[in-house]
């Protein structure tokens, strides 16, 4: 369903461990708003809703709702370190456009 980098299962594994109570895992999400129209979120997660698709992925749990399923389908999430950008980046091959600053798709 999804591909995790290695760089992004640590940063996963260190928000999951750096938490401040036990969580079972990240949520990746898919929300109606920025400037394209849809946008990514992330959340750390205490459990797993019943309908949710867990994904292992080398130590690292993700859970993805119903809904958000449908956009995320073959994506590839990837974490950067640099000078003009840090953090989660998403190649989403659903993707039909985005805006310039890479946040949001249609």
């Amino acid at each position: 369903m999804i591909e995790l980098t290695p760089a992004a299962r640590d940063a996963i594994r260190g928000a999951i461990e750096g938490a401040a109570q036990p969580v079972i895992g990240l949520r990746v999400m898919v929300q109606t708003g920025g400037c394209a129209g849809m946008k990514y979120g992330m959340s750390l997660e205490l459990a797993p809703s019943a309908d949710d698709r867990v994904i292992e992925s080398d130590g690292v749990t993700v859970l993805i709702d119903p809904e958000s399923a449908v956009h995320l389908t073959g994506v590839t999430i990837d974490f950067v370190h640099g000078v003009d950008q840090s953090g989660f980046v998403f190649d989403n091959p659903n993707a039909t456009g985005g805006c310039g600053c890479g946040k949001s798709f249609c």
